[in-house]
């Protein structure tokens, strides 16, 4: 797993929707304190960190964001994924009043 930052992470994962438009990408967020594993107590002071990872089943990417950059980051994640899911989508008929 490659551990990107932010920005060359956005421009994988656009890749990676443009590489699998017949397939699949999943997309996995959760909150981490990127604690190393010898430390007996976690530091409270510490601020959690978003990780967020990204496979389509072959590569798999992943990036932390911080809290005062998540949400500029989640918005520019959405724009990618609407982008990607437009073609895939059927748009829905109005019904006609008689």
């Amino acid at each position: 797993m490659v551990l990107l930052e932010p920005d060359p992470f956005l421009s994988e994962l656009h890749k990676m929707y443009e590489r699998n438009k017949n397939g699949s990408v999943w997309i996995t967020m959760k909150r981490s304190n990127m604690k190393p594993r010898k430390t007996k107590k976690p530091d409270p002071k510490r601020e959690y960190v978003c990780l967020i990872r990204a496979n389509d089943g072959k590569r798999h990417i992943s990036t932390t964001v911080s809290p005062t950059q998540y949400a500029k980051f989640s918005q520019s994640m959405v724009i990618i994924m609407k982008g990607a899911m437009a073609d895939t989508l059927k748009r829905k008929e109005k019904k006609k009043d008689k």
